[in-house]
């Protein structure tokens, strides 16, 4: 059996080196671009938007037929590009077997597909998905959901004790005003997309050793809607999005511990042509507090008592997060003993139950005795001889 999978792994291993030289990927993504394999997702995404305007098949439409069939290939690649570079798992497997400059045929270098494990070839579906731009033809629209946002929020010891709002400033591509996401300019209709018919993908079939494969990739006429406007919005170039300063209020619950993160659905960037839009991640960074310090859902603190109120015992009030408590503190109490209040430590999350709060008693000891202080200790401690 394991000579079986040794065997099978090699042949899929050389199948897709084939097919890779069958269909000759020799693109280079980053050129399409015009940009180095260190640009920011932000370079990419201005990349994109600037050179997709500028070759946009709407505005060679009047123009000779050569220069208007020019216009659509290179309007093509640059979607092609961004369909990649702007996802970051594409990116990844892009940079990884795509054009690296080996010396395999279109850039590509192969050597790594000859070692791999039986246990990989899940895998194989994410590679064609990455070279061939789809999952086999399977058919499904293939809408390009807005990007995840992250953002921070700084609260102090007490608010997270009780919970919050914040009202944060957000900068993001939201639903264009104009044509409400759609794309299409105001009296415009949505249509089906004569270039994939509605479904969003466009197939082609290719030859191999082996037989017939089917590719399927986004449709760049509609991107992956199914469906394109007859007239596209001049405010959003037809995105359906425009860059917009906003603002968002983010609920913060009580309990909530420093470093946890709140995810708001929808209020990540708009996606294309009304596509689901990305989500808002708000990382909860909490400030310390000089006098508790929390582990877990309990808090821990510290008591300063002085030696007459160790060997007696007194009743004191005693500071916790939800305010001040009596505490009874025994007679004989030692220094560095733990004592605890049940229930006032910090909140759980969604939930009624608290933790605890632990009082450490430091004894204090007098640096100077007046005569009386020492004449009492003395005899305090004949006594206790």
């Amino acid at each position: 059996m394991k000579l079986l999978s040794a065997e099978l792994s090699g042949f899929c291993a050389q199948s897709i080196a084939r097919c890779a030289m069958l269909l000759h990927v020799s693109k280079d993504l980053y050129a399409v671009l015009g940009l180095n394999r260190d640009a920011s997702p932000e370079d990419i995404k201005k990349a994109y938007r600037r050179l997709s305007k500028e070759h946009h098949p709407d505005k060679h439409a009047s123009g000779a037929t050569h220069a208007k069939k020019e216009a659509e290939h290179k309007f093509k690649e640059i979607n092609e590009a961004y369909e990649v570079l702007s996802d970051p798992e594409k990116r990844r497997k892009y940079d990884q077997f795509g054009s690296t400059g080996a010396s395999g045929p279109g850039g590509f270098d192969f050597s790594g597909f000859s070692g791999m494990r039986p246990e990989e070839f899940g895998g194989f579906s994410d590679l064609f998905e990455t070279f061939f731009g789809g999952r086999g033809g399977r058919g499904s629209k293939h809408e390009q959901r807005g990007r995840d946002l992250e953002m921070q929020v700084r609260i102090s010891f007490a608010q997270s004790v009780s919970g919050t709002q914040q009202s944060l400033p957000l900068r993001r591509l939201a639903v264009c005003t104009d044509c409400g996401g759609s794309g299409a300019a105001k009296g415009s209709a949505l249509v089906t997309c004569g270039e994939c018919g509605g479904t969003g993908q466009v197939t082609k079939t290719a030859q191999s050793f082996f037989g017939a494969i089917r590719q399927s990739a986004v449709c760049n006429r509609c991107r992956g809607a199914g469906k394109r406007p007859e007239k596209t919005c001049t405010l959003c170039d037809g995105e359906g999005r425009r860059m917009r300063d906003d603002s968002v209020t983010v609920d913060i619950p009580a309990g909530i511990d420093d470093g946890q993160t709140i995810r708001l659905r929808g209020y990540g960037e708009a996606g294309v042509m009304g596509s689901t839009p990305g989500d808002l991640f708000v990382l909860v960074r909490v400030m310390p507090d000089a006098r508790f310090a929390r582990e877990g859902n309990d808090i821990h603190a510290k008591l300063t008592i002085g030696i007459p109120d160790a060997a007696l015992g007194v009743e004191i009030p005693v500071e916790t997060v939800h305010g001040s408590v009596s505490l009874r503190i025994p007679a004989g109490v030692q220094p560095g003993q733990v004592l605890r209040i049940r229930g006032k430590g910090m909140p759980q999350l969604r939930s009624k139950s608290h933790g605890d709060h632990y009082v450490t008693i430091v004894v204090r000891v007098p640096e100077k005795l007046s005569k009386e202080e020492r004449r009492l200790l003395e005899e305090w401690r004949t006594l206790s001889a």
